[in-house]
């Protein structure tokens, strides 16, 4: 309880059982309810909610409005329509979540006061009746419209594609009902168009518990709408699995809107099924010229992430066709970050594996009138409107001629392209597809000196290793019907390409460019300073991998792009490392404390657990001597209300010892700083109980520790309008503190770079790899909980 008060901050002990009282009344567990009260603003705005909501509805809420109100509290970002907002929840005019995300969205797209009621009510359907006939109705028309698939899938047919066409129907409609429904029609609640089907899909969920994951993958889902953040149980694999983003099945590639059937293509459908026996296959190309960051994790994630999810493999490609941006330790650290998620390519290949044929496809596409040589400079073709090729009408013959030169080396770069004959969808015109490059290239070496773009390799390497889905960000969505023309206009195998959103975060930059020029001018170390986003960076800061995971999956497949908080990141990281780091104590800021009364002729041995809320996982010892170490700021010579940790007069205990300590001397230097307390001891069973336990350590090691803040002052630091100044000028001065001297207690002398620990009351912390012997370097990885300011 002790604790739990200490954690709450300065609220005095009944006001902290009063908001207990208050927080689990309206069905939060005590342990949310704790939780809550450690976050200051959370806990505050939730009192006013549930307050006002007792005010109109009498002292007992019940729990969906409870819920309810947390959720105001806790997603609303303008506290000033908290009241308005909790009117609503509590005249039962905001039933569910759906109108809640409805209500919050508004509020937030209209900042201005006073708000239009009348379209406010309408955008979050208050007043709107769905009746449980008109749910019959929309669920009986949807399995109407999927009776035939129903009948012939059965229980491979995915329910949730009913779900969200009966829900996109009826906007409003409770989604337990809608599914109640969805179960009784299709006869998993009693008879219904489908006979067998509650069996089968009985014996199909017996199958899947056998076969379901270990806790460790199952993921908490947060779902992005309209900025809004709201959870649910679904991990990554699950939303990839199936058809639940309505991809094409293996094959299938002519059913994709868009996709260009030609007279061969069914030939060639037919000849790719051969090859990959209807195996769905992705493929992951980044360019070696630079280190892999979170937006990347995204792309890992989603690559590999739908190949898994639906039996299939993926590629691991290097899009190597720009030596001379190209380094080997790109390559390495690439298929490192890709294990380091958890990930293994079924094959790691190169566009370089593939140049000859890229080559004499090349050769065949000027034959075929699709391709020329052109002399234009690379200003003249850049630019929305650049003027027509005066060469794009030369013959066929004079094109192959010509471009065998550009092979030879007799142009020198920039001295002549071969371009291809399209229209792009952006309007770009005859795409550029080789380049002269007098650069030897780290793997074919000086056999070439031209080299394909990646308009023009991306699609054919991709129908060279026989890829079903060859998924890309957004802005790769203009290059699709260029994709698409140049296999066919070579007939060869054209797979489908499908888009999803970018993933950006804020408070950073991820480019190459401008991450050099903060190594460049000394703002960070390397590529892999814990302040930056790159992978490399996030895993030697001490961020698990599988809370990077977790955090794609709580973005979501989207098609949208999504720019997120840093501290939803690193809400992430402290779920996963609160199961995985054991518990140490540290102190950063020490303060001697001599017990004049110490127990023991010499030092004792404490026991303390890993996992506190776990002792099965086993224990460590500390060693417990006359002196100890506390941090400076957990004693204050006067008491302030609502301070509990050590002062004259008010004793604290000692975490893990068994002790409680009372001040009996205060010694201090010629500054009049306090340097050393001399205290006295008793055992917990016999003193009173103290306010507070604080850590301590004895006997402790040396470190070094390493905080890190933000590396951005705003949160879009390449935007103008934001930093007038450029990024460089908005450099966070307090972004690195470092301790020289901290004190860590023994227990983590065998920890190796990468190893992680929460160092109890401060925070969780990883071991950076510039330790050394005698003298052991952390990182800290994020603090105990969010600061309120980051939000």
């Amino acid at each position: 309880m002790a604790a739990a008060e200490a954690a709450a901050g300065p609220m005095a002990a009944e006001e902290v059982e009063e908001a207990l009282g208050l927080f689990t009344g309206i069905g939060l567990s005590e342990a949310k309810a704790r939780e809550t009260l450690r976050n200051g603003v959370l806990s505050a705005l939730l009192r006013r909610a549930v307050l006002q909501a007792r005010s109109a509805l009498g002292p007992t809420l019940d729990k969906a409005t409870g819920t309810l109100l947390y959720n105001a509290a806790a997603r609303l970002r303008d506290p000033k329509h908290l009241g308005f907002l909790v009117d609503y929840i509590a005249r039962r005019e905001i039933l569910t979540d759906l109108q809640l995300s409805a209500a919050l969205e508004y509020v937030r797209s209209h900042p201005l006061e006073p708000l239009d009621v009348a379209d406010f009510e309408r955008a979050c359907g208050v007043g709107v009746c769905v009746t449980p006939e008109q749910i019959e109705e929309a669920v009986e028309a949807v399995i109407g419209e999927h009776r035939a698939e129903l009948l012939a899938e059965r229980y491979r047919f995915n329910m949730g594609l009913l779900m969200g066409e009966a829900r996109s129907r009826l906007r409003w409609a409770d989604g337990k009902t809608v599914k109640n429904e969805v179960d009784l029609q299709v006869g998993l609640g009693g008879e219904g168009p489908c006979r067998g089907w509650a069996l089968r899909m009985l014996c199909w969920s017996l199958q899947a518990a056998k076969a379901r994951p270990a806790p460790a993958e199952k993921q908490k889902v947060v779902v992005v709408e309209n900025g809004e953040v709201g959870t649910e149980t679904r991990s990554l694999l699950e939303q990839l699995r199936g058809e639940a983003l309505k991809f094409h099945k293996p094959g299938e590639n002519y059913k994709t809107e868009g996709y260009v059937v030609t007279p061969n293509t069914m030939a060639l459908l037919k000849h790719h099924l051969t090859i990959t026996g209807g195996q769905v296959r992705t493929r992951f190309p980044p360019e070696p010229n630079g280190i892999l960051h979170i937006g990347h994790a995204k792309a890992i994630n989603f690559n590999f992430g739908y190949a898994k999810a639906n039996g299939g493999v993926c590629f691991l490609r290097y899009d190597d066709t720009n030596p001379e941006k190209e380094e080997e330790k790109y390559f390495t650290a690439i298929r490192e970050m890709v294990e380091w998620l958890g990930y293994q390519p079924y094959a790691v290949t190169h566009a370089s594996d593939y140049f000859d044929q890229l080559y004499t496809w090349a050769l065949e596409l000027i034959r075929r009138g699709q391709a020329y040589v052109c002399h234009q400079k690379v200003e003249e073709i850049k630019g929305h409107n650049p003027p027509p090729s005066p060469w794009r009408d030369r013959p066929v013959e004079e094109s192959l001629l010509l471009f065998e030169d550009m092979r030879k080396g007799k142009f020198g770069e920039g001295e002549a392209t071969l371009r291809m004959k399209l229209v792009m969808e952006d309007g770009k015109m005859d795409p550029v597809a080789y380049r002269v490059k007098f650069t030897p290239h780290h793997r074919t070496g000086d056999k070439w000196c031209i080299y394909p773009t990646y308009d023009y390799t991306h699609c054919l390497c991709d129908s060279i290793e026989h890829i079903t889905h060859s998924l890309c960000t957004k802005e790769f969505q203009a290059r699709r019907s260029s994709y698409f023309w140049l296999c066919n206009a070579l007939d060869v195998y054209c797979p489908v390409q499908w888009e999803y959103g970018r993933l950006n975060l804020l408070y950073t930059v991820v480019s190459k460019r401008k991450i050099i020029r903060l190594v460049e001018t000394g703002a960070v170390r390397d590529w892999d300073d814990p302040r930056l986003f790159t992978l490399t960076a996030l895993r030697r800061r001490g961020f698990p991998p599988e809370a990077i995971n977790n955090f794609c999956a709580r973005v979501g497949v989207t098609v949208a792009q999504a720019t997120m908080e840093p501290h939803l990141l690193e809400a992430c990281v402290r779920e996963v490392l609160n199961e995985q780091a054991p518990r140490a104590m540290a102190v950063l800021e020490p303060l001697k404390v001599t017990i004049t009364n110490f127990p023991a002729p010499k030092a004792l041995e404490v026991l303390v657990p890993n996992f506190p809320a776990d002792e099965s996982q086993g224990f460590h010892k500390v060693p417990f001597q006359p002196t100890v170490y506390i941090e400076e700021t957990d004693f204050r010579e006067e008491v302030d209300k609502g301070y509990k940790r050590l002062a004259p007069g008010q004793p604290v205990g000692l975490r893990h010892a068994g002790y409680v300590i009372a001040v009996q001397n205060i010694i201090k230097d010629a500054s009049g700083r306090v340097i050393e307390l001399e205290v006295t001891c008793t055992k917990s069973d016999v003193a009173e109980k103290p306010k507070a336990f604080i850590h301590w350590v004895s006997e402790p090691l040396v470190c070094e520790v390493r905080l890190y803040e933000r590396l951005f002052l705003h949160k879009n630091p390449e935007d103008p309008s934001e930093v007038p100044g450029g990024f460089l000028s908005d450099l966070n001065p307090d972004s690195l503190r470092v301790v020289r001297s901290a004190l860590v207690d023994s227990s983590v002398l065998s920890a190796r770079p990468f190893d992680k620990f929460q160092f109890e009351r401060l925070g969780y912390f990883s071991v950076d790899p510039d330790s050394e012997e005698g003298k052991m370097v952390f990182n800290r990885t994020v603090t105990l909980k969010e600061d309120p300011g980051k939000a």
